[in-house]
Formats: structure tokens, C-alpha cells, sequence
């Protein structure tokens, strides 16, 4: 999405019949959220969603309500809405839905949320101050962030509860079927969810959940079937047409998070959840284990290597050395000194030789609350200074991870196809630059979780 900047805005909230000014925090998460490149950079998704949330406003009691919709460069499946009428739909959602009608059912669900003033009634207004920090720590997996939760954040996760999501899909069936929206898309997305809950425990080991969906809110309810059958009566006698073309949208959207957990591409390292990159010397081979990453040079391993992982965080007050020699319990550090890489403090030192080297480094740099440790070795054939100037500049290369950097390391696409006789998914996934479990992924992705396949004619989803 386009970093621009948002218009101050003040939304009113009806409570108890009387209009109040409020300048709540929708405003904050949007700005944190492009502060920190996290807004889709596609203009075609942001134009879209808009006019499919202002098309279901207009069907709302509060037709000329200020609302906001914005699509996150996020690879979770997931939507939430902060009360003052700001709407975030994940793009990781968005990659798994089939029409316009089913995006209008998540949009429809979260006005939902904010027309019954659901966050007032569980007493949330002054509670989320720290929306955009929190979830986007959550969704990019910075696990420290979350002791700083409440209960507003909390429930932006965990769901109102049963009947207030019961009473968000009551509404929003309401105001998709007033907008010529077909109703049961709301089933539907809830189908989508289980798939993604199924999908996520038994094949991919994980536990995801979309706004408390799957614990309080079964697709199966039958409280639900009988809201959307009613909600079919609002249907208009003309239907509208779609206010865009979903599957020429869809075609190019980013898929996944390869930087979520931490990639390599070429020389560099990414990390998404921990905001940072790190790039190794000109020719090094570059690897990733789930501990660290390890660079190694022309000559080998033995001729020289550097390795470079998360530590556990320092004492407060502590600095880089002391964290070299009390933490890390090291006493064969010779050399030090203490230094600034970009904005972070750190420590560089040589490290007493072991009989086959010629040198030996250690490093240390502190970020956000985190320590990384950056530990270099060369062997005897090896010239000292050059290996030294190479583990220095790896150490300087240490920075924070920018906008344009996602778009470097999420690389993979969706790209729309038609289904052609005899195209099956195992077929599809040896084609496909999904790493793991891409025949699964595939079928997930096209809405025939577990055994489906696809069918011919049909606009399918691929992965390059």
C-alpha cells in the first residue's frame, strides 16, 4: 500500500443517542503501521477495498460514517477494526478468498464490530493505545511485545466473544445483502478460516486463529444460518455490479512472508519479526539454520566463517562489552572496543587463537531490547587483516529492515490461471516456489482444502 499520509480525522460515535467527537486510535495504528511498512504497496487493493467498504457504509445506519479501510502487508489470515472506523484486512486474508462477495463479507463483519459499538460495551475506549505495536509485533512474531498486551489488544486477537461475533456477522450479513452482496459469503469465510485452522494444526504443525473465530464461533451454528437466511430478504431486486475485477486483482498479489522467520537472498539476510538485515562479504556463501545464519568464504569454511545469531536479551544498564564478559562468560577476549553500528551500540574484539587460526572475532550489537552475536573464525592460510576488515564490515552491514527490503525478500506472487482438463495440484505444486508443503498449500489456496482439485475453466491460484 501507498505510504501516504492520512488525513486527521474525528469519527462520531453514536452512544446512548448522542454524537461524541472521538479521535481514537485508528489514526495512531494506520500511521504507526506505514512508520513501520507494513501498508500494501498496491494501489490497485487499497482503491478496492475502499470502494467495497463505502458501497456497505452506505447500507449501515450511519451511512455518512467516517470510515477508513486500509489492506496490511501481512501475511496472516486476518481482519480487525479499531472503533473509530478504522478497518484493517491482512493481505495473507485476502490471497485466500474467492469473489468480491466473500471480501465484502470480512469487511461487512468488522463494521459490524464498530456499528454495535462492541469495544464500548466491553468497556475497551481507552485501551488501545498500543494497537499497532502489539499486533504487528504478534503477526510478525516478536514474542517480548507481548507481555505489553491488554485487554483491548487481546480482544483485537482473541475475539469479542461468542455473541458479539455472532451479532458482527447478524450486521454485516445485513449490510452485504442491502449492498447486493450475496449473504452466505459470510458461511463461506468461515469455511475459509476452518480450512486455515485445519490446515495450519495438522499439516503444517502451527495454531493460528483468525479474531477468535474457531473458539466461540463454529461455521456450523446454527443461529448463524438462520441470520444470513434472513438476512437474504434484504436482497435487492436488481443486483449491482462488482465495484471491481476480484480475479485481475488478485493476479500479482504478494504471497506469504519469506522474510517472516528469516531468509537469505544473495549475500543478505532478512528477518521480518525482527526488523533486520545483514549482509556478508562480496562471494561468501550465505546459509540459514532456525539458530543462526552462517556466512562462508570463497575458500571454505576452514579458510574463514562467520556466524551470526539472536542472544538472549541483555541486563538493563548492561553495556555491549560487559554482555561480552558477563553474559557471555567469555575470557579469551583480547583487543576491544566498543563502537556505533548505524544508531545501535556494540562491541568488537579479537579472540585469543587456537593453534590452526589466524584469526578469531566477536561482536556484539544491541537492538530494541535484543543482543546479536556475531562470532568470525579463519584458518592458517588465511591473511588476518582481510578477514578482520570482512568480519567488520559484516558487522557494520547490520541495520534495520526498511520498506524496499520486503519487496526484495517476498518475492512470490499469485498468479491467476485457468484450470485446464487434467491439471491436478500435485502437478501444479512442482511448478510452484511454495517451499513447504506446496501441494497442501496450493489446494488450501484455491478453496479445496483438504482433498479438492482443481476444475477445469476455472480461475485458479498458483504460486511463483
Amino acid at each position: 500500500m501507498p505510504r501516504k499520509i492520512v488525513r486527521t480525522i474525528a469519527f462520531a460515535l453514536l452512544i446512548g443517542g448522542a454524537a461524541v467527537a472521538y479521535a481514537g486510535p485508528g489514526k495512531k495504528a494506520y500511521d504507526d503501521f506505514a512508520k513501520q511498512g507494513q501498508i500494501y504497496d498496491d494501489p490497485r487493493w487499497q482503491e478496492y477495498v475502499t470502494k467495497i467498504g463505502q458501497r456497505l457504509v452506505k447500507c449501515t445506519p450511519e451511512p455518512n460514517g467516517d470510515f477508513h479501510f486500509t489492506v496490511l502487508d501481512l501475511s496472516d489470515v486476518n481482519a480487525f477494526a479499531l472503533p473509530d472506523g478504522y478497518i484493517f484486512v491482512d493481505r495473507g486474508l485476502i490471497a485466500y478468498l474467492e469473489s468480491e462477495d466473500q471480501l465484502a463479507a470480512v469487511i461487512g463483519h468488522e463494521i459490524g464490530h464498530v456499528v454495535a459499538h462492541h469495544a464500548a460495551k466491553k468497556g475497551l475506549m481507552s485501551g488501545f493505545g498500543n494497537v499497532a505495536g502489539y499486533i504487528g509485533a504478534v503477526l510478525t512474531g516478536v514474542n517480548e511485545v507481548r507481555d505489553v498486551a491488554n485487554q483491548a489488544t487481546d480482544t483485537l486477537v482473541s475475539g469479542y466473544g461468542r455473541d458479539m461475533e455472532l451479532q458482527a456477522d447478524q450486521l454485516g450479513g445485513e449490510f452485504i445483502a442491502k449492498a447486493g452482496y450475496n449473504p452466505f459469503a459470510m458461511i463461506e469465510v468461515i469455511q475459509v478460516l476452518k480450512d486455515q485452522e485445519e490446515f495450519s494444526t495438522k499439516v503444517a504443525g502451527q495454531q493460528k486463529t483468525y479474531h477468535g473465530v474457531f473458539a466461540s464461533h463454529p461455521q456450523n451454528d446454527k443461529r448463524l444460518h438462520d441470520a444470513v437466511e434472513e438476512n437474504a430478504k434484504y436482497l435487492p431486486a436488481e443486483l449491482p455490479p462488482p465495484v471491481g475485477d476480484f480475479w485481475a486483482t488478485m493476479d500479482g498479489l504478494v504471497y506469504g512472508n519469506q522474510a517472516g522467520s528469516g531468509m537469505v537472498k544473495d549475500r543478505s539476510f532478512y528477518h521480518e519479526g525482527l526488523r533486520i538485515v545483514v549482509t556478508f562479504p562480496e562471494g561468501w556463501d550465505v546459509s540459514a539454520t532456525s539458530s543462526q545464519v552462517i556466512g562462508v568464504s570463497p575458500g571454505g569454511r576452514s579458510a574463514g566463517n562467520i556466524t551470526f545469531q539472536r542472544q538472549a536479551a541483555p541486563k538493563a544498564k548492561q553495556t555491549p562489552k560487559q554482555y561480552v564478559e558477563d553474559s557471555l562468560k567469555r575470557d579469551d577476549v583480547k583487543s576491544g572496543e566498543s563502537l556505533k553500528v548505524g544508531d545501535y551500540e556494540a562491541y568488537v574484539a579479537k579472540v585469543e587463537l587456537k593453534s590452526n587460526q589466524t584469526a578469531s572475532m566477536i561482536g556484539v550489537i544491541f537492538k530494541d531490547g535484543g543482543a546479536y552475536l556475531f562470532k568470525g573464525e579463519a584458518g592458517e592460510n588465511t591473511d588476518p587483516a582481510s578477514f578482520e576488515a570482512n568480519f567488520r564490515a559484516t558487522m557494520q552491514s547490520f541495520r534495520a529492515m526498511m520498506p524496499s527490503d520486503l519487496k526484495v525478500a517476498n518475492s512470490q506472487r499469485i498468479k491467476v490461471i485457468e484450470a485446464k482438463p487434467g491439471d491436478t495440484y500435485a502437478a501444479l505444486a512442482r511448478k510452484s516456489s511454495i517451499r513447504d508443503h506446496p501441494e497442501e498449500a496450493l489446494r488450501l489456496l484455491n478453496g479445496d482444502h483438504p482433498l479438492g482439485e482443481p476444475r477445469a475453466g476455472n480461475p485458479i491460484k498458483i504460486v511463483q
